[in-house]
């Protein structure tokens, strides 16, 4: 019996694991154990996740709403900056409306002249700017006592219509009242370099560097560099300026500047970027549209080139815009269709007149080459002696070429392009009327300098142009002997 009692004992105990396996099997279980509970949290993890994802999300910070399109133009104006058109439109209208209920509001009619200033240079629709200066001159009767909006808005209007001396006498005034409001000084800039005042357009810059930061004075810093024939300056300024630019129409007008500068420099493909994406930004950037047929004909992308033209021209019908349409007809043999853009330009040039703005420096262009040149001098010595800037001097020495006073016209090439004399900008069609007026007076070793030079700055400054100067240079040929430099023996 007792046999068969340990029988059933020894059978249990073989059928017990030895210890170690008890703890390997328990430690096994445990891990399968706790495999299936991280299983388990990860799928109810997913599907909290698809729940909260299907629920509606009212927990989320809601956007604040950006500023009304009134409001908008109105910082945009109250600062100078360019604002966008159908902003500009809605400020218009709400200043008018105020000010049929509150007529003596001073603040208000210094708000809308400065806006009718921008919708007309936007527009190139001088009818603006007889209303721009009714409401800021009624700005100064109902407030005249510290009223520095009015006579900065009188400034920017009188830069609008190229009247730079004008423009200076207002923002002095300006100044003069409130020497610590930043917003005068861009005005000043603009009226000393009409006025051919480079150093006191650098003294003014320095003055709003000193009081003010940020992308709108970069890009005042960059037109002052590229003047003074800084252009790495000048574009690394108004790099900066369109990428920290908040308002779509202030940066599209920095990239429109920054592809004024790669053109001015030859770069075709790097204008034309900068062309588009102003235009994507900003549709109603028509100084870019302009500026996407310059590069566009450039680059022999004629089709595209005529209807970038045609499409800012249809939106903002600026004269220059018109001559280089018809001088681009004009290079193609389309002498109709040139015609057709020049007596637009005309046209234009005396309807600036009636709204009191001056554009006689692009009308002295126009009929130097393609109309009278003797009545190009007459116009172009006027606006000489009204602003003396170097745009005026290389016009009027050009001027003075094509109607057969080649010395005379020299003295003005020369202004424009002499370093020492003011003109510091680097321009290829000033270096190329130089080189066309030395060529003239047989100074053929000058002449051949400043020819090339004018196609080391830019090929393909001008369609008509540039061709006029590779047939120049061919012409003169290679330097004579006599033309060459002599070697210092010592030297050598």
């Amino acid at each position: 019996m007792e046999k068969q009692q340990e029988a059933p004992e020894q059978a249990e105990r073989a059928q017990e694991p030895a210890p170690e396996e008890a703890g390997e099997q328990a430690a096994v279980r445990r891990s399968w154990l706790t495999r299936r509970v991280l299983i388990a949290s990860v799928a109810g993890s997913v599907v909290l996740g698809g729940v909260l994802m299907l629920l509606p999300w009212e927990r989320t910070a809601t956007r604040a709403p950006g500023p009304a399109p009134g409001a908008k133009a109105l910082t945009a104006v109250a600062a100078g900056l360019p604002a966008a058109l159908p902003d500009l439109a809605v400020l218009i209208d709400e200043r008018e409306t105020r000010l049929r209920e509150h007529p003596k509001d001073a603040q208000s009619w210094a708000v809308l002249g400065s806006a009718y200033v921008e919708q007309g240079r936007r527009t190139a629709d001088p009818e603006y700017y007889p209303k721009a200066e009714k409401a800021l001159r009624t700005s100064l009767k109902v407030g005249a006592k510290g009223n520095a909006e009015a006579l900065g808005g009188l400034a920017a209007l009188a830069n609008a219509r190229r009247d730079f001396r004008a423009a200076r006498t207002w923002a002095e005034a300006a100044r003069k009242l409130a020497p610590r409001r930043w917003t005068t000084y861009p005005t000043l800039i603009d009226a000393y370099t009409g006025l051919g005042d480079y150093k006191a357009a650098h003294g003014a810059l320095e003055r709003l560097m000193e009081l003010r930061s940020g992308p709108a004075v970069m890009a005042r810093a960059a037109a002052v560099y590229r003047d003074r024939g800084r252009r790495e300056d000048a574009a690394a300024q108004l790099a900066d300026a369109a990428a920290g630019a908040e308002a779509p129409a202030e940066q599209a007008a920095y990239l429109e500047l920054a592809g004024q500068l790669a053109w001015e420099r030859g770069d075709r493909e790097d204008a034309l970027r900068h062309f588009q994406e102003a235009v994507r930004i900003d549709p109603d950037q028509r100084a870019a549209q302009a500026g996407q047929g310059r590069a566009l004909a450039a680059l022999g992308r004629t089709t595209e080139a005529l209807n970038a033209y045609r499409a800012a021209l249809a939106k903002q019908p600026c004269p220059q815009y018109a001559l280089e349409l018809g001088e681009l007809y004009e290079s193609l043999g389309l002498g109709q269709a040139a015609r057709v853009q020049y007596d637009l330009l005309r046209a234009r040039v005396r309807s600036a007149a009636v709204g009191g703005a001056d554009e006689e420096l692009v009308l002295g262009r126009f009929e130097a080459d393609h109309g009278d040149p003797r009545a190009a001098v007459v116009r172009l010595r006027a606006e000489w002696a009204r602003q003396p800037g170097i745009a005026v001097a290389d016009a009027l020495g050009w001027a003075l070429h094509r109607a057969g006073r080649h010395e005379e016209g020299l003295r003005f090439a020369v202004t424009a392009t002499d370093r020492a004399k003011g003109g510091a900008v680097r321009s290829a069609p000033y270096m190329y009327h130089r080189g066309m007026i030395e060529r003239a007076l047989r100074r053929h070793g000058p002449a051949r300098r400043h020819l090339e030079e004018a196609l080391r700055i830019n090929p393909y400054f001008s369609p008509t142009q540039v061709r006029s100067a590779r047939a120049a240079l061919a012409a003169l040929g290679e330097p004579s002997p006599q033309e060459l430099p002599v070697m210092d023996a010592k030297a050598e």
